[in-house]
């Protein structure tokens, strides 16, 4: 479907202060000196709720970690292509997961691909990932990490809800 004209204005105005922001910020930016390893050697992988302030929720400076985010946090191919380049080559031995109340996925189902299919004519290659139970989606995920041969490190994987509402993370037992 096009965009309207003040639905493409909308847009561009979003874009244009996000832009603005940046030259903020660059004008007073100075290298911090930092590579591409995160001092913590952690990986992150969470949802891509607008909510969830990872740095902020968990007490993170910039170079700490890397994250990775997707629609429920999900443990898909991608995300196990990034975590395998960042404990192969970036050094991470760490692995939170952080999925969320709430979600968006909880939902949808894989109807949605259906939907899509109907609308543009082409099934999407990927899964929604959708779920019922975000405990149960986390020890997936969990699991999926931890018996991926390409991952060096699965000893210290541990998941995580973060309720939307509190603030607060609980942590799910992988068992």
């Amino acid at each position: 479907m096009p965009m309207t004209t003040s639905a493409s204005s909308a847009t561009n105005a979003v874009t244009d202060r996000l832009v603005e922001a940046n030259e903020r910020y660059a004008a007073a930016f100075a290298d911090p000196g930092m590579d591409a390893r995160p001092v913590l050697h952690v990986a992150i992988v969470a949802c891509m709720d607008a909510r969830l302030d990872l740095h902020k929720a968990l007490g993170l400076e910039l170079g700490d970690c890397h994250t990775i985010r997707n629609a429920g946090g999900v443990v898909t191919d991608d995300v196990i292509r990034s975590l395998t380049i960042s404990q192969r080559k970036l050094g991470t031995r760490s692995i939170v997961l952080i999925h969320h109340t709430g979600c968006g996925l909880e939902q949808i189902t894989e109807d949605f691909r259906t939907d899509l299919e109907m609308e543009v004519g082409q099934r999407p290659a990927w899964a929604v990932e959708s779920f019922r139970d975000v405990d149960q989606d986390v020890r997936q995920s969990m699991q999926r990490v931890r018996t991926n041969p390409f991952l060096l490190h699965t000893d210290d994987v541990r998941g995580f809800v973060f309720d939307v509402k509190t603030g607060l993370l609980r942590e799910i037992d992988p068992s």
